[in-house]
C-alpha cells in the first residue's frame, strides 16, 4: 500500500492562479526548503483552502510529486496568521522576496526557518521594525555561507573594539579606514550589535541599513525588489497624507 506523504511546517512566500480552479505556490518548509507547488482546485467556489493558502500562516503541509512542482495532498492550519499591517506587512513581504531570490529550491534550512518564523512574531509584535529585519538579513547571509565579519578586523585579527569606527570592505570585511579602500563606515558597536544579536539604536540602524544592502547586493542580481518598492510607495503616501 503507498504510504501518505509526510507533513512538514510550512508558509506561503508567494501564491498566483494557475488554471482556471488552482494555485502556484511558492513555499518554504521547515523540512523541505524552498518548493514550488500546487494545489488544484483551490479557486472553486465554497474552497476553504484559499483562505489558508496565505502568506504568514503556518502550515502543515503533505506533497506528492517528484518534479520541479509537486502538488499539495494535505493543508492544515497550525495557527492563526501572524497579524502584519501596514509597513509590517510590507516587511514581511521583504522577508519573503528575499528567500525567494537567494534560497536555492529543495534545499533545507531548518534553522533558518526557525528564525523567520520568530523574525515574523517580532515584526507583529513591535513597531521598531528595522532591527528584526538587519538581525535576519544577517542570519541569512550566514545560513548560505556569505556571512559577515562582524567580531574581527581583516588587517589584523583584533577585536572589534564598540568606539572605532571601520570600513567596511565588501566581500573582506571590516578594515581600519583609509583612502585607498572604498565602503561605508560603521561604528565598532554596530558591527558587534548584529554579531550579537543585539538592539540597534537610530545610528547602528542607519548604519546596518547601509551595511546589509551593500552587502545583499551581488547576490541579488542586479534586479531591484519589489518589496522595497512598495515600502518607498507607503512611506511617501503615508507622509504626504500626515503632512
Amino acid at each position: 500500500m503507498p504510504t501518505s506523504a509526510p507533513l512538514f511546517l510550512a508558509f506561503v512566500l508567494k501564491r498566483s492562479e494557475y488554471s482556471n480552479t488552482s494555485l502556484l505556490l511558492e513555499l518554504f518548509g521547515d523540512t523541505s526548503g524552498r518548493i514550488a507547488a500546487i494545489a488544484r482546485g483551490a479557486r472553486r467556489p465554497h474552497q476553504h483552502t484559499s483562505a489558508l493558502l496565505q502568506p504568514f500562516q503556518p502550515l502543515w503541509l503533505a506533497c506528492r510529486g517528484r518534479g520541479a512542482i509537486q502538488t499539495l495532498t494535505t493543508i492544515e492550519e497550525v495557527s492563526p496568521p501572524l497579524a502584519l499591517h501596514g509597513p509590517a506587512l510590507l516587511a514581511g513581504f521583504y522577508l519573503n522576496e528575499l528567500l525567494m531570490r537567494l534560497l536555492a529550491r529543495h534545499d533545507p534550512h531548518p534553522a533558518l526557518f526557525v528564525f523567520y518564523q520568530a523574525t515574523l512574531a517580532q515584526l507583529a509584535a513591535t513597531p521598531e521594525l528595522e532591527t528584526p529585519l538587519r538581525h535576519f538579513e544577517c542570519h541569512l547571509l550566514a545560513e548560505l555561507g556569505y556571512g559577515l565579519t562582524l567580531e574581527r578586523v581583516v588587517d589584523d585579527g583584533a577585536p572589534i573594539q564598540p568606539t572605532q569606527v571601520y570600513t567596511y570592505v565588501c566581500d573582506c570585511g571590516p578594515c581600519y579606514p583609509s583612502e585607498r579602500r572604498h565602503g561605508p563606515l560603521v561604528s565598532g558597536a554596530t558591527l558587534l550589535a548584529l554579531a550579537q544579536s543585539a538592539p540597534l539604536d537610530a545610528t547602528q540602524r542607519r548604519e546596518a541599513r547601509t551595511l546589509l544592502r551593500m552587502v545583499l547586493e551581488p547576490y541579488l542580481g542586479g534586479r531591484p525588489l519589489h518589496s522595497r518598492e512598495l515600502y518607498r510607495h507607503w512611506f511617501a503616501a503615508h507622509h504626504l497624507h500626515e503632512s
